[in-house]
């Protein structure tokens, strides 16, 4: 968010002193990455401004800054999940990251990578050069636990921070063995950095026998609560979601405003709906709020 100070001034004249104090106010802008898609999941695009309508914590805000499609720089974290569970998959995941990368870096962007199993271990510090990241993608380990949520919480982390629309995509199946860092702790270090997270899960057995529900829950959760989107993914279908998940960086709208209601919760929530006939059966996704942080 950006901080915008109004200096309100005024003179008065008091027992024949004149003086000027400063009031100053300020205001930070908020911004609200929004996806629409139609009934068949596709991305909506050429919706104008007048088509939304915002509100924070029930009260309306005017939308100061519109955008069609987000031309902000993206910080992306690239978690990759290296742990026994997902390893048979890691030399398809290596390839298909790559052309990732390749189609959807611009120059204004950046990409760190981290993996993940019994620790969190950042390979390729934030950078648009595509050949370091190659060689990070080949140089990836392996590990016997899954430590998922100190995953998440670091990249959040280190994503907080940065300038742009801050993502985090992971790939894991789901499971999380290593005690510390909870769920609770990452989806809130994600929230107060504003970062979006992009799960794609990697589904090794389709039938429920074998599957950990209750990891795919918790990334599906993690997609929901800040705005991102999940895919279920396997060998063959990975070059294909990487493309989806670029569509979907591709087609946001940017909605910002300066919240006209600046007392209220610790967490304040997000409200973006729709209007006008035409609009009927689109689908809205959003972060769902925010933690505001202290005015300096």
């Amino acid at each position: 968010m950006k901080s915008l100070c109004a200096a309100i001034c005024f003179a008065f004249t008091l027992c024949g002193f004149a003086q000027a104090p400063t009031i100053s106010v300020n205001v930070r802008l908020v911004n609200v990455f929004v996806n629409v898609t139609d009934d068949k999941g596709a991305p909506v695009p050429g919706l104008n401004r007048d088509a939304f309508i915002l509100s924070e914590d029930e009260h309306p805000q005017k939308i100061a800054v519109f955008e069609r499609q987000s031309e902000l720089p993206l910080e992306i974290v690239l978690a990759i999940d290296t742990s026994g569970s997902v390893h048979k998959d890691l030399g398809l995941e290596q390839e298909a990251a790559k052309h990732f990368v390749r189609s959807l870096l611009r120059p204004v962007d950046h990409l760190d990578l981290m993996e993940f199993a019994d620790n969190v271990r950042e390979v390729v510090f934030f950078t648009n050069n595509a050949g370091r990241i190659d060689r990070g993608l080949n140089d990836m380990g392996r590990g016997a636990a899954t430590a998922l949520y100190s995953g998440v919480y670091l990249a959040a982390q280190s994503l907080a921070p940065r300038s742009g629309r801050k993502v985090l995509v992971i790939i894991s199946d789901g499971g999380n063995t290593v005690k510390g860092t909870t769920y609770d702790m990452a989806l809130e270090q994600a929230l107060r950095g504003e970062v979006m997270v992009y799960p794609i899960i990697d589904v090794p057995i389709y039938a429920s026998a074998g599957r950990d529900l209750a990891g795919e829950h918790a990334l599906i959760t993690l997609a929901q609560q800040t705005g991102g989107k999940y895919y279920y993914a396997d060998s063959s279908s990975l070059e294909r979601t990487f493309a989806q998940l670029s569509e979907d960086l591709r087609t946001q709208y940017l909605l910002g405003y300066y919240p006209s209601n600046r007392t209220g919760s610790a967490f304040r929530s997000i409200s973006v709906k729709l209007r006008g006939p035409d609009t009927t059966g689109y689908v809205i996704r959003n972060r769902p709020g925010y933690y505001p942080s202290p005015l300096p």
